[in-house]
């Protein structure tokens, strides 16, 4: 029988039954075969003699996980899934891909920086990693990232920063990051989390294993971020976007805004961001609070800062027509982080709809000041209408083309053309990136007809 049963097969699947299977048997299951890029991945595992099950049956599943050792559940499967009441009756472990990888790193000797929250997760994994090279110092990203943390720490690098996912966290009991990051904590992945409750207690598994010179940044304008905090078993430092304090701060000299260190030092200007937005500023904070920890100097954090342009999906411009700016934002997949975009801007004509995880769409009315109007699309069109609705101006699309045209419509010179969904992209599209490309497309499309009508 097997000794590990990984269940799942996506990318991070593949890559722990790869590294399992030269240490013993490994079987993999997965529910949905005709997945994308599914079966190219079993053809792989099967050629290094890993048994790949599909869609199991309640019974097959069962007798599985009774002749394993270890079973280690895949990102994507939610904790209703019936492998996690059945390996907890069979007294089978449970662990996830991070779990393994942690503790290959320790064997490896390699330094783990690993970074979690609702919103800004890749952008702050990014920073750290491109500031550690700056700073002299071998390192890579990886984890939710990409590349699975489990391969990654198998490089040559001297740090691995890591981005973790609560999913990730939620089966972790010997998780040890060097520095750990936790960035906000707002409602996000109810269809996975029983509740919020749940959902910031994986988060703070991030820390819960930390000793001795360990580090636990944290977010200290986030209500349920510094409640947990207050819990850190070894050291921890604050980032906050307000003056005062004794953490990573925004401070005001002689009019200008600038981030500060614990004890008072101003490392860079606000203004010399090459993105200033609330979050911009939050996210820099976090970074440089990492690799601070880590040896590298303010000169080298300071350089990236400033060439830092953010990452695509996210807060993007992408285009202009008759004094109205179009922005791409399809990484916002939820309401916190629609909320941290519409901050941004003074007058916003919102796109946004999509498939909704189990979350409260209405906190979007708190930015209602700022909005003009609101295109609502996908499968929560009529929740995205209904909040809106005898408020602002709202109407439904029923394509991406039709939501640009509605928006466009909508503005007024000055405004901006928001594409800010709230919501995830797997009712029209496999990911974010294909809703924010298709946008951006749509927007091109729409601009060429304006300046070919200009013209003519």
């Amino acid at each position: 029988m097997a000794a590990v049963l990984v269940v799942g097969l996506g990318v991070t699947g593949e890559a722990v039954a790869r590294r399992l299977a030269a240490s013993g048997p490994v079987v993999v299951v997965e529910d949905h075969p005709e997945g994308q890029g599914v079966a190219e991945r079993a053809a792989r595992l099967r050629a290094l003699g890993v048994e790949v099950v599909a869609a199991p049956g309640p019974a097959e599943l069962a007798r599985l996980v009774e002749g394993a050792d270890l079973v280690v559940p895949s990102p994507g499967v939610p904790e209703s899934h019936p492998v996690y009441g059945l390996a907890t009756g069979a007294g089978v472990a449970l662990r996830s891909e991070i779990e393994l990888a942690g503790d290959a790193a320790r064997a490896l000797g390699r330094t783990l920086c690993a970074v979690t929250g609702t919103n800004g997760k890749t952008t702050v994994t990014t920073l750290a990693a491109e500031m550690l090279r700056a700073g002299g110092v071998s390192a890579l990203a990886a984890g939710n990232i990409g590349r699975p943390l489990l391969d990654a720490v198998h490089d040559e690098a001297e740090v691995i920063v890591a981005e973790v996912s609560s999913f990730q966290l939620r089966f972790t009991e010997r998780f040890r990051p060097r520095v750990a990051v936790l960035l906000n904590a707002a409602e996000d992945h109810l269809d996975w989390h029983p509740d919020f409750g749940a959902y910031v207690a994986a988060k703070a598994r991030i820390f819960a294993n930390q000793t001795g010179d360990d580090l636990l940044v944290h977010n200290l304008d986030d209500e349920a971020v510094a409640e947990v905090a207050g819990r850190a078993p070894a050291r921890s430092v604050g980032f906050s976007l307000g003056p005062g304090g004794t953490g990573y701060r925004v401070e005001e000299d002689g009019g200008d805004r600038w981030l500060t260190t614990p004890d008072g030092v101003a490392f860079l200007a606000v203004a010399e961001l090459s993105r200033s937005g609330p979050h911009d500023v939050a996210n820099a904070l976090a970074a440089s609070a990492a690799v601070f920890d880590l040896g590298v100097s303010a000169a080298a954090v300071a350089g990236v800062l400033r060439s830092f342009t953010g990452l695509p999906h996210r807060v993007t411009p992408v285009g202009q027509s008759g004094g109205v700016t179009f922005v791409d934002d399809s990484k916002a997949t939820n309401p916190h982080a629609a909320l941290a975009a519409l901050a941004g801007f003074p007058s916003v004509v919102l796109l946004a709809g999509g498939r909704n995880k189990g979350l409260d769409l209405g906190v979007l009315r708190r930015e209602a000041g700022r909005i003009r109007a609101v295109v609502a699309m996908g499968d929560a069109a009529e929740e995205v209408a209904g909040c809106f609705e005898g408020l602002r101006p709202v109407r439904r699309a029923a394509s991406m083309a039709e939501a640009v045209r509605l928006g466009a419509e909508l503005a007024r010179p000055g405004d901006t053309v928001l594409l800010s969904p709230a919501c995830a992209s797997f009712d029209w599209y496999p990911n974010y990136g294909a809703r924010g490309d298709d946008f951006t497309a749509e927007v091109t499309k729409l601009i060429a007809q304006g300046e070919r009508h200009d013209e003519a």
